[in-house]
């Protein structure tokens, strides 16, 4: 799949100091937050961790793209909600990596009509098409 081409509108900035167990902040100080490892990754889980912070934004963004796909479809997505939950884990090479599952819950609208306007959500969502082809995600309503 070759690289797709962005118009940037928007760069986000942080800086981490002592990497999963330090801090992290963004350069307009919006955001600072100390990171720990979770206790399951042997941390302290004092703090928030990388991988609660991807799921944040990722959770966030999908649900801006689930805003903009119902309003092509005209659905009703008010009262909505986006789950994201990232799991961390080693790899058969050794390594580490993630696995995501997004979960929407859309009250106004039939299951058949929420699932699709999820897959629809995948679809331009800037997280998935960064994540595609390179992690599981998994998708269901709720």
């Amino acid at each position: 799949m070759p690289v797709q081409s962005v118009d940037v509108a928007y760069t986000a900035v942080a800086t981490a100091e002592n990497g999963r167990d330090g801090r992290v902040a963004s350069d307009d100080g919006k955001l600072d937050v100390v990171v720990n490892p979770p206790k399951e990754l042997g941390g302290s889980g004092n703090g928030t961790n990388p991988e609660q912070l991807f799921a944040a934004g990722y959770s966030a963004c999908f649900q801006g793209a689930l805003g903009v796909v119902a309003r092509q479809d005209k659905a009703d997505i008010s009262g909505s909600t986006v789950t994201a939950e990232v799991g961390i884990g080693k790899t058969p090479d050794g390594g580490f990596g993630l696995k995501v599952a997004i979960s929407a819950h859309i009250p106004n609208v039939d299951e058949a009509t929420a699932l699709a306007l999820v897959e629809k959500a995948h679809q331009v969502c800037p997280y998935s098409n960064a994540t595609r082809g390179n992690i599981e995600v998994t998708l269901s309503v709720r």
